[in-house]
């Protein structure tokens, strides 16, 4: 009496459906990391290095460098 009650258990393509869902969580999770990335990260590094390179005299931190003694073939004046 009790098998009536209670249903049968899947038995065929468990693994199969199982694997649909986790597939397509995954792709929906790391989507949504790439975008946080692009969008958290990439971006802003991307303004910030503009931004610095927009005023950035390359001239001028050699001649500070230069002072500073830092370089060994550029002597300072």
């Amino acid at each position: 009496m009790s098998s009536a009650l209670l249903p049968k258990p899947q038995m065929r393509r468990l693994l199969a459906r199982r694997m649909k869902l986790h597939l397509f969580g995954a792709f929906f999770v790391s989507l949504g990391c790439a975008a946080l990335y692009k969008f958290g990260v990439a971006e802003p590094r991307k303004q910030a290095y503009a931004e610095f390179y927009k005023n950035y005299d390359p001239m001028k931190d050699f001649e500070a460098m230069r002072r500073a003694g830092v370089f060994e073939s550029a002597p300072p004046k």
